[in-house]
């Protein structure tokens, strides 16, 4: 009896080992991606954008490096996409607070403006550990409603994904309002409902969602 009981301690003692060496691994990743200065630098044929219309030029930059003014424009164009939406559940809106978010350390922002200098869309995204999980995690992705449904918002989350997969995010992750219509566009990219996202019951119910897409080539090698 007390070897086979030392013989399960010895196991939940590797296990636990193996579970810390990988958390460390993973990152080492992250730290990694995060210590990049141009994480767009490696696919100089996706800072352009010509289609339907839109002619834009897009860039990363981490949140310390960017203009004051691109940084006011990201709040309001968030703010009148989203303050409806938040007000509509139970979460709310507070000015406060998605200023704090949106201009967190640790953001990076995907910007795409047009040739002339004007702003049209971003992207605030951060490398980051997500329950032990390498991730690229997508906290907004905005464009201008004026050029809304034309293949910019598509071609913007293509770029996150290069960028999260060359990069060894094991996954890209965003939460997304339930019910926000716009849920389709994130769907229509096959990005599908995340093991982490929360499950309603009879004592709580969630106005979000969890959606992801995984890095094939990691589960590849990986399994």
């Amino acid at each position: 009896m007390g070897r086979k009981s030392n013989n399960k301690g010895k196991e939940k003692r590797l296990a636990r080992k193996e579970e810390q060496m990988r958390i460390a691994m993973a990152k080492e990743t992250v730290d990694r991606a995060n210590k990049l200065t141009d994480p767009l630098e490696p696919f100089p044929v996706f800072r352009k954008f010509n289609k339907n219309g839109i002619e834009a030029e897009l860039y990363i930059k981490r949140v310390t490096n960017l203009d004051e003014t691109v940084g006011q424009w990201i709040f309001n164009l968030t703010k009148t996409n989203m303050k409806s939406k938040y007000e509509d559940c139970s979460w709310g809106w507070n000015d406060t607070k998605k200023y704090e978010e949106l201009t967190d350390e640790d953001a990076w922002y995907l910007i795409a403006q047009s040739t002339e200098g004007k702003p049209l869309g971003f992207s605030h995204f951060r490398f980051d550990l997500d329950e032990g999980i390498e991730v690229l995690y997508c906290y907004e992705l905005q464009i201008e409603p004026s050029i809304m449904r034309r293949g910019l918002g598509k071609f913007m989350m293509q770029i996150l994904e290069l960028v999260a997969f060359t990069n060894h995010m094991r996954k890209v992750v965003l939460t997304v309002l339930k019910h926000n219509k716009c849920n389709y566009f994130f769907k229509a990219l096959n990005y599908q409902l995340d093991e982490s996202s929360p499950v309603d019951d009879d004592e709580e119910t969630y106005p979000y969602a969890i959606l992801s897409k995984i890095n094939k080539k990691l589960v590849a090698t990986n399994p």
